[in-house]
């Protein structure tokens, strides 16, 4: 193919037909990254500027270990996942420092002590009140989790009647939208440096889990409104974080994974491989993006590279036409042609962006970049780097952003932010 292939961006050529949610999903932000997982939100128009004084709807705050579960909306309820420390404790004789790295570049964690509430939470869009708050279980995790995130960094997924959360080891629990438990179903315990962090999928009628890990690594299948297992296929895969992408194929509804060994298409149905294909390195953490009829997909940190930008932990966007790569964690942002690989823009310093873990998001001819330090650039989609404005919030924000209608909701470490213009 062209230059991107060359530069190890796997970009993999079929036809995209559909994707797997309805067409009202896209006035909403029913999944990480909403609709489809891209990032984009077809009808949203949020606000370009604002600041802790500024086009603040309403922010409250948070509870929990600082989990990057990013939040998801439909209609007036915003859902996420929390895991909150106890005073129970457990048996100290089950603690066991851990190493996160095995090449001891990664800092150590060490397992803990004290149970966990692991929960779902509902908030009010317009006001910000919590709604309803469950416990889906209480347990020590079994391992340490890498000091930037907490114990339950996966986001929900919902098709406006149920809501499905992984807790991973904890296990994969269906609710309907007022907080009722509708099933619950096992997973794997697994074994991770820097603990788990993969979300679920929906794919037609089964919502699609990843366990990669460090023991046995699988991918499942379950039927949404029963929690019957559909089918569960085992992977050659070390771990890794990339959240599953659906897609319609020439009538097949397809779910692709990323991951370290091969970026595998799964057929919804069966299980079965419809197409891999190599060239990642370890510690996949980006989700692929769509676009063209092609698939493309980052990995970094250890080696894969794009003209000498190390994709790691957020995800591209591709976004009216031009794909945007951040160089590993930091604030410097490279522009290409989607369809050809040209260059726009390459490694351009986003200044006062201190740090980068929250995957862009965009939305009426922007894109917005949100930094680790609460900085966010709102930038044009344009081929030249054009800046519209510079935002800095009091939090840390690791969450990537959700968007609905004229409101932008960012989940900092501490607090919850509705953004929203005042002209609106």
């Amino acid at each position: 193919m062209k230059k991107l292939i060359l530069c190890q961006i796997v970009v993999v050529l079929f036809l995209i037909t559909a994707g797997a949610y309805g067409q009202s999903a896209d006035d909403y932000w029913p999944t990480w990254r909403g609709p489809n997982n891209m990032g984009i939100s077809p009808k949203g128009n949020p606000p370009i500027k604002w600041s802790e004084s500024e086009n603040i709807k309403w922010k409250v705050k948070l509870t929990g270990d600082g989990s990057n579960s990013s939040p998801i909306i439909w209609e007036d309820k915003i859902l996420f996942q929390t895991a909150v420390k106890t005073d129970k404790k457990a048996d100290s004789s089950k603690s066991e420092k851990e190493d996160s790295d095995e090449g001891g570049r990664g800092p150590r964690v060490e397992a803990p002590t004290n149970i966990y509430k692991f929960n779902i939470v509902c908030l009010d869009r317009n006001s910000g009140k919590q709604l309803w708050e469950t416990s889906v279980t209480e347990v020590m995790p079994h391992q340490g989790h890498h000091p930037d995130h907490g114990f339950a960094s996966y986001s929900p997924v919902t098709d406006g009647k149920y809501v499905w959360a992984s807790f991973g080891s904890r296990g994969l629990y269906c609710y309907d939208l007022d907080g009722n438990q509708i099933w619950s179903a096992d997973l794997v315990k697994m074994t991770t440096r820097w603990y788990e962090g993969s979300s679920p999928a929906l794919a037609g009628n089964a919502v699609i889990v990843v366990a990669d890990n460090d023991a046995d690594s699988y991918v499942f299948a379950f039927k949404k409104n029963t929690g019957q297992l559909l089918w569960k296929k085992e992977r050659d895969e070390p771990v890794s974080w990339s959240t599953p992408v659906v897609v319609e194929t020439n009538g097949q509804l397809q779910v692709i994974i990323s991951a370290t060994n091969r970026i595998r298409s799964y057929d919804v149905k069966t299980g079965d491989v419809i197409w891999q294909c190599g060239g990642q390195t370890r510690n996949v953490i980006p989700t692929p993006v769509l676009g063209f009829g092609m698939v493309f997909c980052t990995s970094g940190f250890r080696g894969s590279a794009l003209q000498a930008i190390k994709p790691y932990v957020p995800s591209p966007i591709l976004y009216e036409g031009k794909i945007y790569v951040f160089s590993v964690n930091d604030g410097i942002v490279s522009c290409y042609n989607a369809e050809t690989g040209k260059p726009y823009y390459v490694k351009k310093e986003l200044e006062q962006i201190e740090g980068i873990y929250a995957s862009p998001a965009a939305a009426a001819g922007r894109v917005y970049f949100v930094g680790r330090n609460g900085v966010t650039y709102v930038i044009k989609s344009s081929e030249d780097l054009k800046v519209l404005s510079i935002n800095k919030l009091d939090d840390r924000f690791d969450c990537s952003p959700a968007f609905v209608d004229n409101e932008m909701f960012l989940k900092g470490k501490q607090y919850l932010y509705c953004i929203a213009s005042s002209k609106h």
